[in-house]
């Protein structure tokens, strides 16, 4: 297994910057938050999902985008995946954003599936996703790239069994899941090693965070927490991970808080690399 970074959690860094402090990290891909800082944003501090600084914005040019390419090679790190926030059965901005991708190198790019909000029934969302899919494995297809279902809290793919509802009829080869165990916290549990076994060839991306349930003013709350603080017991997920032969990217996308985002690297390389060598995995 390889190591990556999602770079919604270092919105503190430009690209360049996040190149430099993967590769001193030891950290070898990258995965590309993918979304415009709002114009009332560009003055605040640095954050997750406004004023991030290492994001791609979806204007970006040409020419800027074969500079942050040529940076990553040239750093020694692969841009493997751009990270979007797409709208299920949009595939207009879908198309721009596999063209993006294609041109960064990426091989994988994140999709849109629809949320959960007790608003409408699951069998209609279920449908307009399948067929939604449908059209972006075709698309998926013609670029070259996998397209990635995520394992996302409020969404109708909570859960690796749900996501499988989306994707088990369609090519392992153009669509997968991005299995996210922190998420997971949010709304329940689902056996770790059952949900990575049911997962089988559809298995193409982790990310690792952690969450945990506090009880505040009366009522519990899920909150993010430093990696190994929170429900997610990581040491047994890489075991469930090298016995199912895994041997993709595990992706930080810390959101504590806990260091800051050179540190923050660091720490995640340092510690999940020695969990992989315990495990008799190279690094």
């Amino acid at each position: 297994m390889k190591l990556s970074v999602f770079t919604v959690c270092t919105p503190d860094l430009t690209p360049e910057q996040l190149i430099t402090a993967a590769a001193a990290a030891g950290i070898e891909g990258i995965e590309w938050r993918y979304a415009a800082i709002p114009a009332d944003a560009a003055e605040e501090s640095p954050s997750y999902w406004r004023h991030n600084r290492c994001s791609i914005d979806p204007a970006i040019s040409s020419e800027r985008l074969q500079a942050i390419r040529l940076a990553a090679e040239q750093g020694g790190v692969s841009s493997i995946a751009l990270v979007p926030y797409l709208k299920c059965g949009d595939l207009d901005t879908a198309h721009q954003a596999f063209d993006t991708a294609q041109q960064l190198g990426a091989t994988m790019m994140r999709v849109g599936i629809p949320r959960y909000d007790r608003q409408r029934h699951y069998e209609d969302l279920e449908t307009e996703a399948v067929r939604y899919l449908s059209g972006i494995q075709e698309m998926a297809s013609q670029y070259g790239i996998k397209a990635l279902v995520e394992t996302h809290h409020e969404t109708i793919a909570p859960s690796a069994s749900l996501a499988m509802r989306l994707v088990g009829h369609l090519n392992p080869a153009h669509v997968g899941v991005l299995y996210d165990p922190g998420n997971l916290v949010h709304e329940g549990y689902e056996n770790y090693r059952m949900g990575i076994q049911l997962l089988g060839p559809y298995l193409a991306h982790v990310h690792v965070k952690n969450a945990g349930w506090i009880r505040q003013d009366g009522r519990w709350q899920c909150q993010w927490m430093p990696l190994l603080e929170g429900s997610v017991p990581w040491e047994q997920i890489i075991d469930d991970l090298v016995a199912a032969g895994y041997d993709g990217y595990l992706g930080i996308e810390d959101f504590s808080g806990q260091f800051g985002s050179a540190k923050m690297l660091t720490h995640f390389a340092s510690v999940f690399r020695e969990q992989l060598q315990q495990h008799g995995q190279e690094v």
